[in-house]
């Protein structure tokens, strides 16, 4: 046989042999919104084959929202979806052995049109505020609750809420219909870049309640009986959310090649949200379990049952820390 030929069969058997690992490579199912901006970094990971050199094969299904993708995932249908801490938190009180991979800070703010003379939240006694997320927003809980300490003001009591979904408060907002506006924080970067100004960051305003703002608010959720049985698995999901995380900090082809996903209309708004998802990447290392504690404690006292269930303090596991 030629020298050519043993190159030739011994490249097809690595070939025969890749493919073979690769079909043997444990699946892991995640189910998230559709359009959501998890998707980039998914897409990165897909693209860039982060799962297989972490040892897995990712499949993403598109679900309508965050409700469906817990419906797939406690029945089955998903092996991890998106969330914060705090309904993990609220799944273990009540015995559901859920557990938590820090994907994102979810940096926020109340911000207000560009002509607006409000200084501070004082300054919106008897305005509108639109709230995407719902009475229970986590946003505007702390900033209720930092309206409160620092100028004695009742937000609930003394504003208006108009309450609705992420585009119509984006919208409603950029026409000037609002005296202020909280939304979900790839569209407050879109309404920054749409001329709309920060009055307070949810970051100042954990800060001055002695919350620590990086406490890493939203992540993948799996199962605890997968990190019990296969905490490998769980492991190479952290690191190929991480390994695509790096690359997103830093190479902006990578941006360029994810812009079509993002919807961004002008350069200026696709800026703003690239600046955004950097902002909120957490840092590297375990989350300090006593702020977590401290931030369910405030949210138990604001939101109630209704938000946290049984969750009154921080239940043992609901973090995956490194080495665990």
């Amino acid at each position: 046989m030629s020298f050519t030929k043993v190159l030739r069969t011994s490249a097809a058997a690595l070939i025969t042999l890749a493919g073979a690992a690769w079909a043997d490579a444990p699946v892991l199912r995640a189910a998230v919104l559709e359009y959501g901006t998890v998707n980039w970094e998914l897409d990165v990971i897909k693209h860039n084959e982060f799962d297989a050199q972490n040892g897995f094969s990712l499949e993403v299904q598109g679900v309508a929202g965050g409700s469906a993708a817990k419906v797939a995932f406690q029945g089955g249908e998903a092996d991890v979806i998106v969330s914060d801490w705090l309904w993990v938190a609220r799944q273990r009180a009540a015995g559901k052995d859920f557990v938590f991979i820090p994907y994102s800070l979810a940096v926020g703010a109340l911000m207000v049109p560009a002509d607006s003379t409000a200084e501070t939240l004082a300054d919106l006694k008897g305005q509108k505020i639109g709230i995407a997320g719902g009475p229970l927003d986590k946003s505007w809980l702390i900033l209720q609750a930092y309206a409160e300490q620092e100028h004695g003001v009742d937000l609930a009591a003394e504003t208006e809420q108009v309450f609705g979904a992420p585009p119509l408060i984006f919208k409603t907002a950029l026409q000037g219909d609002l005296g202020g506006a909280i939304n979900f924080w790839h569209f407050l970067a879109k309404m920054e870049a749409g001329g709309m100004k920060p009055l307070v960051t949810v970051d100042d305003a954990a800060s001055a309640l002695g919350l620590d703002p990086q406490t890493p608010l939203l992540g993948y959720v799996l199962k605890g009986e997968m990190l019990k049985t296969n905490p490998e698995l769980v492991e190479a999901m952290a690191n190929a959310s991480r390994n695509a995380k790096e690359l997103l900090k830093k190479d902006e082809a990578e941006w360029d090649r994810l812009r079509p996903r993002m919807k961004a209309k002008t350069d200026a708004q696709f800026d703003a949200l690239k600046a955004g998802f950097r902002a909120g990447i957490p840092a590297v290392g375990p989350v300090d379990e006593a702020a977590a504690a401290k931030m369910l404690e405030l949210m138990a006292r604001l939101g109630g049952e209704e938000l946290v269930g049984k969750a009154q303090e921080l239940p043992e596991g609901v973090f995956v820390q490194p080495g665990s």
